[in-house]
């Protein structure tokens, strides 16, 4: 028998979570450093998993299949493929260096409470040297925080690699119980009525798309276990069901088919977001602490997005291609709405949130363009922006840390006291907005020059968000980092060797992937011509005007 790397690889942070809730309330460092240790393990296994993967191989490798419940026709299975493989080294890369770069996050005033919490002051120097004073609960803040996003990567990494619908689901809505104590739990003293708002927007949100979902998944049980099924009862099997839809020993009417679908891609579409359902993330990115909302939006926000690919696209071919224009009408909307309203924040982490919106609505343009350089472009972009989002939002939060404050108008000239962190701040934010020669403009030159054969109009309307993207950019590193030193700056201290350990690796992920992408392509390219050939489609040659060439399936 194989052994299990898969099961090993979601179990080891779940367990890992456990161990650090029983070390001692007292021993915080303990249950930190305990926390770091199982995350880095989780990279280790990763890397293994990641090196044993054929790229000439199967679509899907190293799977495990047993028996679950039976009567449902589910069974425990377990596969990657080049897609989730990117995106499970994405998440075990950054799960580490998040848990670092948030070391201090539950001493800043948001925490569980209840009978017998033990309330402690302590006294930390503020960026000017003063001392301020800040009463926490001390019954294991630090252990339910890092526990908590441990939690989280367990679940993220058992959706990337479920190959059963339900199970794919159950964790899919189990990752929100977690992530809505993150956000509601840990945070700015004096927020803790606004962090319970934005916990709870997140929270319905998502769970009104699971629902939709929940009726889909019934609804395409229902389907597989019909008299015309080629299956002795229902499955939820997703290899098995995709490859009888595509050879057409499944036939699922139009109507059906396109109601599955919507109930698919609208969970999918809230957990992306998607605009215009994307409103409950710049108020839980906002309200997070900077660890929790990087780990929400450039990770668990990534499993909206490669759901679409792959359970839409291959599910639902026809009804994929029905509503593709739609859809596709959709993302440019956010790309150009997300880089507006980016344009118009006063908050520094609000204004990263919005550049979110506007990044995903360019992932889902590549999904739904369907071609092999879009699809490819997309689920390099979602590992790319997961490495920029990570290094902007990651170095505003040490910033705003320092500071006690969001707003942009408090800040100025910081790179006169701050020099590295200035530096890295703008080269973060040159990738965000893909500037050549780092990692997401090559993602997004996919994208574009993928979506351009299928959809011309959408390509060209989509580059206006490339010229706000440096507006926003550029503005910002303006207001914030250059001009006269703004009053209050004068004791900020630049990054310390803990985040430097936090920013340096995405750093040089976002330079040697913007040059040499490669290696990333390589593994992507099977699977997403795979998906490719299930919706029967080939790519288009773009059509000249004048030259009197075009489209050529």
């Amino acid at each position: 028998m194989d052994f299990p790397w898969l099961t090993v690889l979601w179990l080891l942070p779940l367990v890992g979570a456990v161990l650090v809730l029983v070390v001692p309330a007292a021993r915080v460092q303990w249950a930190k450093t305990l926390a770091l240790v199982v995350s880095l393990a989780v990279l280790v296994l990763v890397a293994i998993v990641a090196m044993r993967f054929d790229i000439h191989g199967e679509r899907f490798q190293l799977v495990e299949s047993h028996e679950w419940i039976p009567a449902f026709g589910t069974r425990y299975t377990l596969g990657l493929d080049g897609v989730a493989l990117v995106l499970v080294v994405l998440t075990a890369l950054l799960v580490p260096l998040l848990l670092l770069a948030g070391w201090n996050d539950d001493r800043l005033g948001g925490r569980p409470e209840g009978p017998g919490a033990a309330v402690r002051t302590v006294q930390t120097a503020n960026p000017t040297g003063t001392l301020q004073t800040a009463a926490y609960t001390g019954r294991r803040v630090a252990h339910i925080y890092v526990a908590l996003i441990l939690m989280v990567e367990s679940m993220v990494l058992m959706s990337f690699t479920a190959l059963d619908i339900l199970l794919f689901y159950i964790f899919f809505e189990a990752m929100l119980v977690p992530l809505y104590f993150l956000i509601g739990g840990f945070g700015r003293a004096g927020e803790r009525v606004a962090r319970a708002g934005a916990a709870v927007k997140f929270l319905l949100y998502n769970l009104f798309g699971g629902l939709m979902m929940m009726a889909a998944v019934i609804g395409l049980y229902v389907v597989t276990a019909g008299e015309d099924s080629p299956f002795s009862g229902g499955t939820f099997d997703f290899r098995a069901i995709a490859d009888a839809v595509s050879s057409g020993q499944l036939v699922i009417s139009s109507p059906v088919a396109n109601a599955l679908f919507l109930g698919f891609m609208f969970a999918f579409a809230v957990k992306a977001p998607l605009w215009p359902l994307h409103t409950w993330l710049p108020d839980a990115a906002e309200r997070s602490t900077p660890a929790v909302a990087v780990l929400m939006m450039a990770v668990v926000d990534k499993v909206g997005t490669f759901a679409m690919l792959r359970y839409c696209l291959e599910l639902f071919p026809g009804a994929t291609q029905t509503f593709a224009p739609w859809i596709i009408a959709l993302a440019v909307v956010g790309v150009v709405y997300g880089a507006v309203l980016a344009i118009g924040q006063t908050d520094i982490l609000r204004l990263i949130a919005y550049t979110s919106i506007s990044h995903f609505g360019f992932i889902v343009l590549g999904i739904f363009a369907l071609t092999s350089q879009s699809l490819a472009g997309s689920t390099l972009y979602m590992f790319n922006h997961g490495i920029s989002t990570a290094a902007l939002f990651l170095i505003a939060g040490f910033l705003v840390s320092r500071r006690g404050t969001r707003a942009i108008s408090a800040f100025g000239g910081v790179q006169k006291v701050a020099p590295i962190m200035a530096g890295t701040f703008l080269v973060a934010g040159m990738a965000t907005l893909s500037l050549p020669g780092l990692a997401p403009f090559i993602s997004e030159f996919l994208v574009m020059i993928g979506t351009y054969p299928r959809y011309p109009v959408a390509a060209v309307v989509s580059t206006i968000a490339l010229v706000l993207a440096a507006l926003y950019i550029l503005w910002l590193y303006q207001r914030v980092m250059a001009g006269p030193l703004a009053a209050g700056n004068e004791g900020l201290r630049d990054l310390v060797p803990r985040e430097l350990v936090v920013v340096a690796p995405l750093l040089v992920l976002l330079v040697v992937l913007g040059f040499y992408p490669k290696p990333v392509l390589d593994v992507i390219d099977p699977a997403v011509g795979h998906t490719l050939s299930s919706l029967q489609l080939h790519d288009p040659r773009p059509a000249i005007p004048g030259t009197g060439g075009g489209e050529h399936e």
